[in-house]
């Protein structure tokens, strides 16, 4: 078991947090960022609608999965708002999706649920 010290062992950390993010994880990441820029709540049954409409999963769990280790992770922060658990992008899960735009040969796919926003 490694012990992370200063500032380069969160570094490492991060950097190892962010290499073990999958597709679904770098989708909701964007989703959450377009959802705050446009000005539109994006929540936990969005994400499944989402995910599902393009063939990543089939059940709601998988979905919820995927948002609590963005949650865990704290790169997403989950509120309940209006019988809602709507998803709010954190400065670490900003940089997370930087970090996986720059690094990562991720796919963007476009949220069923923001084009209809539209």
């Amino acid at each position: 078991m490694a012990i992370y010290s200063g500032s380069e062992g969160m570094i490492d950390l991060f950097e190892q947090q962010t290499s073990q993010l999958k597709q679904s994880h770098f989708l909701i990441l964007y989703w959450v960022t377009q959802a705050e820029d446009r000005g539109v709540r994006y929540n936990i049954t969005n994400v499944f609608d989402d995910l599902k409409a393009l063939g990543i999963t089939r059940t709601k769990q998988n979905a919820v999965a995927y948002v609590e280790t963005l949650a865990a992770l704290c790169f997403i922060q989950v509120r309940d708002e209006s019988n809602r658990k709507n998803l709010y992008i954190t400065t670490h899960g900003a940089r997370a999706l930087k970090t996986l735009l720059t690094s990562r040969n991720f796919s963007y796919q476009p949220s069923t649920f923001l084009e209809a926003a539209s």
